[in-house]
């Protein structure tokens, strides 16, 4: 019984040490008071706080809070390995699901087989995007950085050319999950374009 404890616990620090290096991997989103680039640890945590904090607006079927914030700490952690891919970089995604998911094998693969299979599976469900939960992790995943980038100005969109109807494609799940969500998104690209942050195409 010893030796099991010894081993799962041994494992199941490796993986919090092994983890620790997400947050030195950069992100191309600013911190909202515009000072630095955010780390992806940062992100998987104010992304948890925002899906609590608007978990009131979405409709029937509700999603479990739980499940939601257990999948938004998880999914990120692959890009130890496989690095950020910027929202818009067709080139990057083209092999992004492959680095991703050799990433998820070898990161969870360093948990006790339960656990690693239980966190493989909801990494999984995020990325599929298709059960309440993953619906409404994935609007809020996509809708954070929205904000990040209207309140630092638009410097992310201004940088790379991005025109309203690439952010618009981008959010489309939020439409599906919550429209009181959706309105607001819809309103702040908007100002975003009144404001000349934002290419209106």
């Amino acid at each position: 019984m010893e030796s099991w404890i010894d081993e799962r616990l041994t494992r199941q620090i490796a993986f919090i040490a092994e983890i620790d290096k997400l947050k030195g991997v950069l992100r191309r989103t600013l911190i909202m008071d515009g000072s630095r680039l955010e780390n992806t640890a940062e992100h998987s945590w104010n992304i948890s706080v925002f899906a609590m904090l608007m978990h009131e607006y979405t409709e029937n079927p509700c999603p479990s809070l739980d499940r939601v914030i257990r999948m938004l700490l998880l999914h990120d952690i692959v890009e130890i390995d496989a690095g950020d891919t910027f929202a818009y970089d067709t080139v990057g995604y083209a092999d992004k699901e492959d680095r991703e998911l050799a990433a998820a094998h070898r990161l969870f693969g360093l948990l006790p087989d339960d656990q690693r299979e239980e966190w493989m599976g909801l990494w999984r469900e995020f990325e599929a995007g298709e059960s309440v939960d993953a619906r409404y992790a994935n609007a809020m995943d996509r809708l954070l950085p929205l904000l990040h980038n209207y309140y630092t100005g638009g410097v992310s969109w201004v940088k790379n050319g991005i025109v309203r109807s690439q952010v618009v494609r981008r959010i489309a799940p939020v439409e599906r999950v919550t429209p009181a969500l959706w309105h607001f998104a819809m309103e702040l690209l908007d100002r975003a374009v009144e404001k000349g942050i934002l290419i209106q195409d």
